[in-house]
């Protein structure tokens, strides 16, 4: 083995930056949004834009995606402190920048949600997650509402799916892909 530098690969301290700033990035839109939405939405009056293709509809989520474990808040900090703790594993050897962003997508969302878990009504480690974006219309009617730290962990889920599927290693090298057999 030779101590080449392998293509994509970057070092440590710029992957880890890029993940901490799109994780700080994706927490605080998030909360920005929330803090609007609650301060300016009115729940039950649901506000259309772009021609209906968006709706604002203010909703309080104590259960996960599309409110399933509602009776189980409790549960999802701690699903939240476990997968946390599993990106911070994985950046002890992490080396690609497209899987930062990823991890950076994923750790935002489940932190942004994680604060109003831990910090809004009914209660610590209870809160109800602000949810208020609705597609095609109001109140999940075609889709669930969704938050952007929901929109964050769906795209970094997504990304990493697709990194996987085309063989980008963490490290930043990449797998060769297996020719078929004839």
């Amino acid at each position: 083995m030779t101590d080449e530098p392998v293509a994509g690969r970057r070092s440590a301290g710029h992957v880890l930056l890029v993940l901490a700033v799109i994780a700080v990035l994706a927490v605080v839109v998030d909360q920005l949004v929330k803090e609007v939405s609650t301060n300016e939405l009115v729940e039950g009056e649901p506000v259309k834009i772009l021609g209906g293709l968006i709706y604002l509809s203010l909703l309080r989520n104590s259960g996960a995606a599309f409110s399933l474990g509602t009776g189980y808040t409790w549960v999802f900090p701690l699903v939240t402190v476990a997968v946390v703790a599993w990106i911070g594993v994985m950046a002890r050897k992490l080396r690609s920048v497209p899987w930062a962003v990823a991890l950076g997508l994923v750790l935002g969302g489940a932190l942004g949600n994680l604060g109003d878990r831990l910090f809004r009504a009914p209660g610590f480690l209870q809160g109800h997650v602000v949810d208020m974006i609705s597609l095609f219309g109001p109140y999940a009617k075609y889709f669930a509402v969704f938050n952007i730290a929901d929109a964050c962990l769906s795209v970094g889920v997504v990304l990493a799916v697709l990194l996987e599927l085309t063989g980008r290693q963490r490290d930043g090298s990449r797998t060769p892909a297996k020719k078929k057999a004839p």
